[in-house]
C-alpha cells in the first residue's frame, strides 16, 4: 500500500483562482485513483478588513479595479480560465463580496467530521455558480444541511465567536510563512506549489511522490 502524503491547500472560497486550481487537482486525481494524497484546507482571507456582511460586489470591483473597465480586464483570464477547466462562473448572479470569515469556520467545523472538502466544493458552487451571498449564515446553514452536516449546530456556533481567533491565527501563520497569494498547495509539508496549477503538473507530482514512497 502507497504510503500517504499530505497536500496542505491555502485558499479563500471567494478565489475564483483557488476555484480553478481544486478543479485541475480534482481531475488529475480522479485520472489517478490511486494516488497518495490526503488533503486538507487551511484559511486565507484575500480581504480581511472586509466588512462582516460584506458589500455590494460591483463597488467592491470598481474600487478594487479603478472602474468597470479595470475589473473587467482583471477578470478576463479567470474567465478564460475557468471555461477551459470546464466551470461555470456566473459572474452577473454575484451581488455581494462577503466576508469570509464565517464560511472558513465551516471549512473548519467540516473538517472535524470528515467533510472539509465536500464544504470546500458546496461553498466554491454556492458562490460561482448560484451567486450566493456565503457570507450568511443561513446560505452556510443551507451548505451545511447539503453535505450532512447539522444545520442548527452550525447555526448556533455561528451566532458565537467559537474558532474566529483560531482561524485568524492560522492566516496570518500562512502570511508568516511567505504565502501572499491563493490557492497555494504545500505538498508533504515542504513544496510550495502556488496558483491553479494545470491537472498535467499534478500528474507530475503524482508520479514522482508515488515512485518515492
Amino acid at each position: 500500500m502507497t504510503e500517504k502524503t499530505k497536500i496542505d491547500i491555502i485558499s479563500d472560497p471567494i478565489c475564483p483562482w483557488c476555484y480553478i486550481g481544486k478543479a485541475h487537482l480534482d481531475r488529475a486525481l480522479a485520472e489517478n485513483p490511486d494516488h497518495p494524497f490526503v488533503i486538507e484546507w487551511h484559511p486565507f482571507q484575500l480581504n480581511p478588513e472586509m466588512p462582516r456582511d460584506g458589500m455590494d460586489r460591483r463597488a467592491y470591483l470598481e474600487g478594487k479595479f479603478g472602474g468597470k473597465e479595470g475589473a473587467v480586464r482583471a477578470y478576463a483570464p479567470v474567465v478564460e480560465n475557468a471555461k477551459a477547466a470546464g466551470l461555470e462562473i456566473d459572474f452577473e448572479a454575484m451581488k455581494r463580496t462577503p466576508n469570509t470569515i464565517d464560511a472558513h469556520r465551516l471549512i473548519h467545523w467540516a473538517g472535524i467530521e470528515g467533510r472539509q472538502t465536500a464544504a470546500v466544493s458546496a461553498l466554491f458552487k454556492a458562490y460561482f455558480k448560484e451567486g450566493r451571498d456565503i457570507g450568511s449564515a443561513e446560505v452556510l446553514g443551507d451548505i451545511a444541511d447539503s453535505i450532512g452536516m447539522d444545520a442548527a449546530v452550525i447555526a448556533k456556533l455561528l451566532k458565537s465567536d467559537a474558532d474566529i481567533d483560531d482561524i485568524k491565527t492560522r492566516d496570518a501563520h500562512s502570511r508568516s510563512m511567505g504565502v501572499t497569494s491563493v490557492p497555494t498547495f504545500v505538498v508533504a509539508g515542504k513544496h510550495a506549489v502556488p496558483g491553479a496549477q494545470p491537472a498535467e503538473l499534478w500528474h507530475k507530482v503524482i508520479a514522482e511522490v508515488s515512485t518515492n514512497s
